[in-house]
Formats: structure tokens, C-alpha cells, sequence
């Protein structure tokens, strides 16, 4: 009889129902009990992310008129912060490689993750763009409009012109078929792509900026209004990167 270490390392190489976990359900002991348990349940969790990757795709693909048409989803980073730039990202695919699965909402994955997959959607997309907004643009015009005209200018960066535009609850000035989607990260494999690509840029710069202005822990708060920043704009008032137009800046 196998020890319940020698099944829990057999059980971390396995990664599809055979006759070795047919062969533990009926194993008495609880401690192999618990480990299939957590293998099922691991499993599960894996099926359902696959499950939620082939629907992405399949809801990217519905709005192709021919099977070589090219989809762009497009998603931006940063329209809520008090300080920093609004950072937007255009991502087409082509072939979906496996190293995708698991994208979601750039929201809903941890920092690490999110870094991981920037990584694998720069290999795999067919091409793909950044466009960083400054403060002072969105001072000029509000941060509704230099989001559009940031999302504007990342389609136009791409390397090839797309078919579709998929754009995450915005519509935009370009000749090209377009579709506002509510929600789009959460239901768009190349939407999902285009917030982690902003997202991740835009974390790297407020990294950088915490360096110079490090009593407003944009490292920590991305530039957000929490209650230690606040602090720190009442004490420091504020920088070169805060948004003039928005409060409580605008107030002092």
C-alpha cells in the first residue's frame, strides 16, 4: 500500500481522472480522503477556467463577419486616480495559444499573475499597443474624453489595422466596426488582454514615480484616493502628477 506522501506526490503529476484516483476513492484512510478531495476540487477549478477561456474566445468571435477578420479589444487603466497618467492597450489575436488561459479582468488577478500574463500576451498577440495619457492632458480635456482619445491612439499604434473593435463601455471616433461592451474584460478573451497590458504599464509608472515622490506610497495606492494619500496631500500638498481637475487638488 502506497503512504499518503508517496499519494500526494503522485496525486500533484496528475491532471485527469484514471484508474489511480479510481483506485483512492475507496482508499479508507481519511488522509488520503482529504488529499483527493482537494485534488477534485482543484480540477474543478481548472475546468472552469478553461470553460470561462473557450467562452471569451467564442464571445470574440461572434462579432467576426468572416472567419479572417481581425479582433482588437481595447480596455484603459487608471480613469479614477487622483495622480498619474490613464494608460489604454489595444490587443489583437490571431492564434490562441494555451500560455493564455486564464485571463481574465485585469482586476480580478493578483499583480504576480498579472505580470506573468502581460508577458505571454506580448509573445502571443498578433499585435498589440500602449498608449500612456498624462496628467495634464487629462486636466485639459477630462478624463472621460483623454481616455477616448488615449483609446484612440492605441488602435491607430497597432501594427495592423483591425477588422472589429471591441471597447470596454466606450465608443470611439474611428471608421472601423465597433462594439461597446459592458463589462467587456470579464467577457472578451482580447479586452481581458488589452486591462492587464494597461494595467501592469501603468503600475510600473507609478512605481517609478513613488520613487521620486515616495510620501504618497504611489507603489502602494497607484495614485488612488486612499486615506494615506489624502494624509499626504494635506501635509506635502500636491505634485507635478496629481490631476489638477480633480478634487480636492482642484480645491487647493
Amino acid at each position: 500500500m502506497k503512504t499518503i506522501q508517496d499519494i500526494a506526490t503522485q496525486l500533484n503529476l496528475t491532471k485527469d481522472r484514471n484508474s489511480f484516483i479510481e483506485s483512492l476513492v475507496h482508499d479508507p484512510r481519511k488522509g488520503v480522503q482529504k488529499l483527493l478531495n482537494s485534488w477534485e476540487m482543484k480540477l474543478a477549478k481548472q475546468q472552469m477556467i478553461i470553460q470561462q477561456h473557450q467562452s471569451k474566445i467564442e464571445f470574440d468571435n461572434s462579432f467576426k463577419q468572416t472567419a479572417q477578420d481581425l479582433i482588437a479589444g481595447i480596455d484603459e487603466a487608471g480613469r479614477g486616480p487622483l495622480a498619474g497618467p490613464v494608460v489604454t492597450a489595444a490587443v489583437i489575436f490571431e492564434d490562441i495559444h494555451t500560455d493564455l488561459i486564464g485571463i481574465n479582468d485585469s482586476k480580478q488577478i493578483s499583480r504576480s499573475k498579472r505580470n506573468e500574463f502581460a508577458q505571454q500576451i506580448k509573445k502571443h498577440a498578433k499585435s498589440y499597443s500602449i498608449h500612456v495619457q498624462p496628467p495634464l492632458r487629462i486636466d485639459e480635456i477630462n478624463i472621460y474624453e483623454a481616455t477616448k482619445e488615449s483609446m484612440v491612439e492605441s488602435v491607430k499604434l497597432l501594427s495592423i489595422q483591425p477588422d472589429v473593435l471591441l471597447i470596454d463601455a466606450m465608443k470611439l471616433p474611428l471608421d472601423i466596426s465597433q462594439h461597446s461592451i459592458i463589462k467587456g474584460d470579464s467577457k472578451s478573451l482580447c479586452i481581458a488582454a488589452a486591462s492587464i497590458l494597461a494595467k501592469t504599464t501603468r503600475d510600473e509608472l507609478m512605481d517609478e514615480w513613488h520613487q521620486q515622490y515616495p510620501n504618497y506610497l504611489f507603489s502602494k495606492n497607484a495614485g488612488y484616493g486612499t486615506a494615506e494619500h489624502l494624509e499626504a496631500l494635506q501635509r506635502f500638498g500636491y505634485t507635478p502628477i496629481h490631476r489638477k481637475s480633480f478634487e480636492p487638488i482642484k480645491s487647493m
